[in-house]
Order: C-alpha cells, then structure tokens, then sequence
C-alpha cells in the first residue's frame, strides 16, 4: 500500500475503526463527559416525551407511576439521579467522576427535570397545553442537538470527511468490481 493510501485508509479498513481514531484525535476527556451529557439529555428527553404521550393516549399498556396513591412526576425521578451524581462528584474519586455513567445519568437527570419544569416550579399545569407542549418540545429538543453539536464541532466535521470519504472509496471499488472486461 501507497504512503499516501495509508494516510488517507485502507478502503478496507472499518469505518467504525476509523471514528474511533477521529473521537481519539477530536475529543478531549471533558469534551467526551459532555458529549455523553448532551446525548443522554435529548434521548431521555425523547423517550420520556413519547411514554408520556403513550401513556396520555392510552396506547401503551401501562400508567404513571404512583407511590402511596401519589402520581409520581418525572422530575422527582430526574432530582434523585441528580443527587447521585452529585454525590459521586462529591464523592471526589477520579476514576468515578470521569466514568460516562456520570456523565449520562447528569443529561438524563436534567431532562426529566426540565420535561416538568413548570410543575416544579408549582405554576399552573400548563404541562399539556398545546401552546405550552409544543414550544418547550422543540426549544429542548433544539438545545439537546446543538449541544451535542457544538460540545464537538470538530469531531463532528471529521466524522462527516471521513464517512464521505469511506462511501467515495466503496462506490469507487464496487464500480471498478462491476466494470465489464474489455
């Protein structure tokens, strides 16, 4: 193989290999905690807004979750995990606070939490209001994708080259495979 065929990889090394290397390159430590803080706040945020509505449209097969008689709010769920995680930062352990179960109990903590922000803050149960659902979906959803943006902008651009760069290879080879013999 070519020096140059080697800077740029083997079209038949693996395209998850080769993430792999850019996230090595790309991702500090503290941007790797919040890149795991970011994605499990939109993925919970996303599933908690579709089991809510699952459970409100009574397409699912089963209900809110009650303690006592009492509905339990997501948010109660959301502030538990949060005084774990805050307890393992306390805690001070290195290895602990630096472990991606942190950094993804932390998003998805703080997503049920901000699901229910007006009903913590005990105002008027706005909660599934159209005006009041709709704009606090996309305004959570929007910064959920922008932080996962933004916490790696450059990785994510190397991603984009090199997934661009792997499908090029492949087209290229499955067209030189196909091309009749003269």
């Amino acid at each position: 193989m070519s020096a140059r065929a080697e800077q740029r990889g083997s079209p038949t090394r693996g395209l998850a290999h080769r993430w792999s290397q850019a996230a090595d390159t790309h991702l500090t430590p503290t941007k790797r905690s919040l890149l795991v803080t970011w994605t499990a706040f939109g993925t919970t945020f996303g599933a908690v807004r579709l089991i809510t509505h699952g459970i409100r449209g009574g397409w699912l097969p089963w209900g809110n979750v009650s303690a006592g008689g009492h509905h339990l709010h997501h948010y109660n769920i959301g502030i538990a995990t949060l005084a774990g995680v805050g307890l393992v930062a306390v805690r001070g352990d290195e290895q602990a606070v630096r472990h991606p179960l942190v950094a993804a109990g932390y998003g998805a903590g703080t997503a049920l939490i901000a699901d229910e922000f007006a009903l913590l803050l005990d105002l008027q149960d706005v909660y599934w209001t159209e005006e009041g659902r709709i704009s606090v979906d996309v305004a959570l959803g929007i910064m959920a994708a922008l932080g996962v943006y933004l916490t790696a902008a450059p990785f994510w651009h190397e991603i984009v080259r090199i997934t661009h760069d792997h499908v090029r290879r492949r087209a290229a080879a499955l067209t030189v495979r196909s091309a009749p013999d003269d």
